[in-house]
Order: structure tokens, then C-alpha cells, then sequence
């Protein structure tokens, strides 16, 4: 299993990229999952519902299960956030886990970078960025497509994906 990452600001259009590249990576008979980073409270389940009920009153995990899919929610009801090695510990094994946010960890990420936002570019203070996709000329020695070339976003992904294990071990590097 391999793990690339697709950092950016929000509103640079990483899960727009994402959702593009993914088709496009599946194509090429690749299996391939997401981990996003939320910023905040966010709800997987419509308020009102069953599992949103089991949830409210307090269950730890809700499994809701269904013909044509699973999802598992888990509340941390005050501990801590859990941190990218444990959650790529629960994913189910894939050929490819694309992780969308989580801007500040040490696995390679390519930037997704869009003149319009405003924000200046990541790269120039996180080592971590091995390419960038963005809608304009960016000045580096960093490899830069464009965030519509689908292909060559694809090719970087493939070049600077690196084995989930290494992922895990950068993480215990830094602790």
C-alpha cells in the first residue's frame, strides 16, 4: 500500500482534484481510498436518522451497513484527535491512500496550488512537497503540472508515493 499526499489552502481545489484524479488512477486498475482531514465538527450521517440517534445518545461507534456500503463513526467524546499513523492503521488495504489536508505531516504531498486563492504557495516551508499542481507558472526546482492535466497529476503521484510503512516510520522519526 502507498500513501501521496495533496496539500494545499482551503478553497485550492484539492477534493475537486482528487475526485478527478481518482477515476483516472482506477482506470489504470488501481484501488485506491482517502483520508481527509476536517477542520472542524463535521457529520457523515443526516440528523434525525438512526444512526445519527445512536450517536447523539451516546454510542462510542456507529456501524451503519447497508447493500451497498459500510461506514463506520467513531466518537472521541473529548480524547484526543488520533494522529495519520492510526488512521492509516484502520484503512482497509488498498493499492493507493491519497490524504487530503493534514498539510503539516512529513509524508510526501503535492501541492495544489491556484493563483486566485490568494494564499502563498506551501512549498517554499515544507520539505514534505515533492510537486506541484497549479493554474499557473510557478517559479522552483520542485516539478510542476497543471491542476487540469489529470494525467500528469496522475504520473506525479506515481512518481513520489512512498510505501505506507515508510509513512510510519517518518511519523516514529519525528516523535
Amino acid at each position: 500500500m502507498k500513501v501521496i499526499g495533496i496539500a494545499g489552502w482551503s478553497g485550492a481545489g484539492k477534493t475537486t482534484l482528487i475526485s478527478r484524479v481518482i477515476p483516472f488512477l482506477r482506470q489504470e486498475g488501481l484501488r485506491v481510498s482517502v483520508i481527509k482531514h476536517a477542520h472542524h465538527g463535521f457529520d457523515v450521517d443526516v440528523p434525525g436518522k438512526d444512526s445519527w440517534v445512536h450517536r447523539q445518545s451516546g454510542a462510542e461507534e456507529v456501524l451503519v451497513s447497508s447493500g451497498k456500503r459500510w461506514a463506520l463513526m467513531h466518537e472521541l467524546r473529548g480524547a484526543a484527535e488520533p494522529e495519520l499513523p492510526e488512521l492509516l492503521k484502520k484503512m482497509s488495504p488498498v493499492d493507493l491512500v491519497v490524504i487530503e489536508g493534514f498539510k503539516s505531516e512529513p509524508h510526501p504531498k503535492i501541492e495544489v496550488y491556484r493563483e486566485a486563492n490568494g494564499k502563498p504557495p506551501l512549498f517554499p516551508h515544507d520539505p514534505a512537497i515533492a510537486g506541484i499542481a497549479a493554474d499557473i507558472a510557478v517559479k522552483t526546482t520542485l516539478p510542476v503540472v497543471h491542476v487540469d492535466d489529470i494525467a500528469a497529476v496522475a504520473a506525479m503521484i506515481h512518481e513520489y508515493a512512498v510505501r505506507v510503512e515508510d509513512v510510519l516510520a517518518a511519523h516514529v522519526g519525528q516523535a
